[in-house]
């Protein structure tokens, strides 16, 4: 088992789609390549798990041990690990989850994809930086993104030859692989009618302008680790998953599968009935863009009969609908299914963003867990008994997260593994 760590110095660099063409060109010539993506991130990897037809997974050098991530990055065939943010940048104060601190967790070299579109001779001192910048992290190659033309190219790699490190390719500006998104990040993989069609233009940019033969020569055998992984919070678990509920951890439910619960998927746009569980879980998502769908879906009257009788656990989308009411960008109100005394808005945006630890003694997620908060909503009114005690990234006491009455239970916070 093998892998690299495809990074950058800032966001926006183009990582993703470099990612997606290699992932894509990889599995087109056989090998059983597989995706990771640094951080708490759900939309990205849905896209490397179409890339290459293998499961993609998180990797969080914030909130998981270094052997936790090295068992979940056990598989067979190449791993390509995409980074998050730039190379360094990590949770204050120490910039701990960072992609470096994520390749040294993996023994792996990083390969940096720099915008070039606005540099020339600079781009050597840039480069020259990230390389030495720590000793434990080394940066393998470059690969120039968003080059003007084969003259701007020629300026980049002269300069960068004094540097020593290799160009594996110079990948040109092209409109045709721009992609579409929203406010928590690109488009859903599945909303995509035209995603296969993406992917191979990514691919066959990749195979022009990248040396391939060359990065897979760069490939470093992956550290090992054994991790029994998440206890299930219950034996039977009903799973919301559709486009309104996709923001749930592969890992987090491979790991419930693994250790003895049964988990069932059903979708709440499509009406799907609640399958008799002993917990129901409403992960996050887009519940904002698709409120009347659910309320005509009729699941918001299924949700509220369910709770007679099972334990509900809502995480940040899913916790909207478990309120009173959900307020869309329109303004318009949508009755939600009361079973906590929550009212939210996306009309009054505010970004919420940042790594959490939250601690709670009930529910589903009663213990002490890493998590992350992420979303626009405004929480216009919250009343009850609060479901966990919290901190953030550095230690600060923030105001009590999330809420519970009776079955029901949760927050904005996004679980991500438990905290040692």
């Amino acid at each position: 088992m093998t892998g690299i760590v495809i990074a950058a110095p800032a966001s926006g660099s183009g990582k993703t789609t470099i990612t997606l063409g290699l992932l894509r060109a990889m599995a087109q010539d056989g090998l059983n390549v597989r995706g990771a993506k640094s951080g708490p991130d759900y939309i990205d990897p849905r896209f490397h798990a179409v890339a290459s037809g293998q499961p993609c997974v998180n990797l969080d050098a914030w909130a998981m041990t270094p052997d936790r991530i090295r068992s979940l990055a056990a598989g067979d065939g190449p791993l390509i690990v995409e980074g998050a943010m730039g190379l360094f940048d990590g949770a204050p104060p120490d910039d701990r989850g960072s992609s470096a601190d994520l390749a040294r967790a993996l023994g792996l070299s990083v390969v940096l994809v720099v915008d070039a579109a606005r540099m020339a001779g600079s781009i050597a001192a840039l480069v020259a930086g990230f390389a030495g910048f720590a000793s434990d992290v080394t940066v393998a190659g470059v690969i120039l993104n968003k080059v003007g033309s084969p003259r701007h190219e020629g300026i980049l790699r002269r300069a960068l030859s004094a540097t020593g490190i290799p160009v594996l390719g110079a990948v040109p500006r092209d409109a045709q692989i721009v992609q579409p998104s929203r406010h928590l990040g690109l488009v859903q993989a599945d909303e995509r009618e035209d995603l296969d069609a993406f992917l191979d233009s990514a691919a066959a940019l990749v195979r022009r302008h990248v040396d391939i033969d060359t990065l897979r020569q760069l490939l470093r055998p992956v550290a090992t680790g054994t991790h029994a992984g998440l206890t299930a919070p219950a034996q039977r678990i009903a799973l919301a998953q559709d486009r309104a509920f996709a923001f749930s951890y592969p890992h987090m439910i491979a790991d419930w599968r693994r250790n003895g619960a049964e988990v069932i998927p059903f979708s709440p746009l499509n009406g799907d009935p609640i399958p008799e569980a002993d917990l129901v879980y409403l992960p996050g998502g887009y519940p904002e863009l698709y409120a009347g769908q659910i309320v005509g879906s009729g699941f918001i009257q299924n949700l509220k009969g369910t709770a007679l009788t099972t334990d509900i656990y809502g995480e940040c989308g899913g916790y909207m609908v478990m309120g009173d009411g959900l307020i869309d960008a329109d303004g318009t109100r949508h009755e939600m299914a009361g079973l906590l005394r929550l009212e939210t808005s996306f009309a009054q945006r505010k970004l919420h963003l940042g790594y959490r630890t939250v601690t709670g003694t009930q529910g589903p997620f009663a213990g002490h867990w890493a998590a992350h908060e992420f979303h626009y909503a405004t929480t216009i009114n919250a009343e009850g008994d609060a479901l966990f005690t919290a901190q953030d990234a550095e230690g600060n006491d923030l105001p009590a997260m999330g809420l519970r009455l009776g079955r029901a239970y949760g927050s904005f916070a996004h679980v991500i593994d438990a905290m040692c």
